[in-house]
């Protein structure tokens, strides 16, 4: 609770126009894109810098307010909903690029910056920042580092957490510290970067980033592959790995995600089709035209109907634009919308999306599913309605049994979504009672009053894991 005291001191800190606990105002932050999540904080604050974070944090430990980061909340595990009240922490101010360092190849920015903003500053010389979250025209940096983000171009790039070189971070206790730098080398102590890469805002705030840039790619190339078998399009994707060939997107999208994308999109995608594969190589030219010929090559050995590619930048633009537009595209049709993101290793792709098939039948639920198949992260979406409770109940159990599925592939049931609150009464299932412990004793050691992000990735009730009958 913020008495009128705690009010005048934090006001103090950040001056009255980035104090806000007006109804308006708090109604504003009190949801994400997370479906079916709400509660009012008590009051939103926007420092200005990295010393009025320090002060916040140290008046807020010590009254035990909670605290919550937020970016621009376009995360799905209601990662930035506060659901114990406290203080949203807004970085409207704190958006600034304040580096490109063309010789350790590095660029550091603070959390507020939107990320494709970041991304078209860093090509304009000539260099490259690869993790693109389908977001990234909304979503800020420091959102990406808390949720470790992914994207299209994870299968040969990699994720967010693979390009943070250093973070600066303020502790629950108001401290600063730093971790990494620009090295390429650094094996003093615990990997301290990493760890809060991730964290989802329940360990620090990230008030600066060190990322990781490389060479921009000389040219690119883009394809579809077209299938009447949605299983021979998920066991394309593991053909072509197996192929040593390592595209920079391999995408799939389901019949009903593909119909939706053209309803919204309108680019010419076929309709009548049961799956696409929607694929992008990088590199030089040679190397380009060489992989795109075997992997059209492998499609077409695994009963593609046919394969397509872009005729021009213009044309594989559109297309990867309508890719990541599949959530808008879908959300569209229902009132509510669940994404989840069970991922898998990539042998076992066709497995899990005819799992994913059979549990919607079972459970008499409508999922259309797409996502980065070439990492194996598969996005299943259902459409339901929230106000339909008996339809709720069956989505609920239909998901169980995909994360259960997912888990018994050897996979995970969040591959870059997060766990937030939507997914941790699942996380034993995945890391086991010792693995969580390990958890609850750094968060413990970090946070001792508990009020980072309180109440996300421990749930206080643990769903019972589910055993699926072959």
């Amino acid at each position: 609770m913020i008495n009128t005291k705690i009010k005048e001191q934090l006001v103090a800190i950040v001056g009255n126009e980035n104090y806000d606990d007006t109804i308006s105002g708090r109604l504003v932050y009190s949801y994400d894109a997370t479906p079916n999540h709400q509660e009012i904080p008590d009051a939103v604050i926007a420092p200005r810098d990295k010393h009025d974070v320090c002060k916040i944090l140290k008046i807020c430990n010590q009254e035990q307010i909670p605290i919550v980061a937020r970016g621009s909340g376009s995360n799905l595990c209601g990662g930035t909903c506060p659901i114990e009240g406290g203080i949203v922490l807004l970085f409207k101010h704190m958006n600034q690029l304040l580096e490109i360092d063309k010789e350790n190849l590095t660029v550091t920015v603070q959390p507020g910056l939107i990320t494709q903003d970041m991304i078209r500053q860093v090509e304009a010389v000539g260099l490259f920042y690869p993790p693109d979250p389908s977001s990234m025209k909304i979503s800020t940096i420091g959102g990406n580092i808390s949720e470790n983000s992914g994207g299209l171009r994870g299968l040969k790039y990699g994720v967010t957490r693979d390009y943070v070189l250093a973070l600066e971070v303020v502790l629950p206790n108001g401290e600063l510290i730093h971790t990494g730098g620009k090295l390429a080398k650094d094996v003093a102590g615990y990997d301290l970067t990493r760890l809060f890469v991730g964290s989802e805002g329940t360990l620090g705030v990230i008030t600066e980033a060190t990322l990781k840039l490389i060479p921009k790619p000389e040219s690119k190339k883009t394809m579809l592959a077209l299938y009447q078998d949605i299983e021979a399009a998920a066991r394309s994707v593991s053909r072509i790995i197996a192929n040593r060939i390592i595209p920079t997107t391999l995408e799939f999208l389901d019949k009903h995600t593909i119909r939706a994308v053209e309803d919204f999109a309108q680019i010419g995608l076929p309709t009548d089709v049961e799956a696409i594969l929607l694929i992008e190589q990088d590199g030089p030219p040679e190397i380009v035209a060489r992989d795109i010929q075997l992997i059209a090559e492998v499609c077409l050995s695994e009963q593609a109907v046919d394969v397509t590619v872009a005729k021009s930048d213009e044309e594989a633009e559109k297309l990867t634009t309508a890719r990541r537009t599949a959530l808008s595209a879908l959300a569209r049709l229902k009132p509510t919308t669940i994404l989840e993101d069970a991922t898998v290793p990539r042998s076992e792709i066709a497995t899990m999306v005819k799992a994913i098939n059979d549990i919607a039948i079972k459970h008499n639920v409508k999922i259309s599913t797409f996502g980065h198949a070439g990492d194996g992260n598969l996005h299943p979406t259902c459409l339901t309605d929230v106000r339909d409770k008996d339809e709720m109940e069956r989505v609920e159990a239909a998901f169980a049994d995909i994360f259960a599925k997912a888990i018994d592939l050897g996979g995970t049931l969040t591959g870059e979504h997060g766990v937030g609150v939507m997914k941790s009464p699942y996380l034993e299932w995945k890391l086991g009672e010792a693995g969580i412990a390990v958890m609850k004793g750094i968060k413990e050691a970090i946070d001792p009053q508990n009020i980072m992000n309180p109440g996300k990735m421990f749930a206080k009730e643990l769903k019972k894991r589910v055993v699926i009958a072959e």
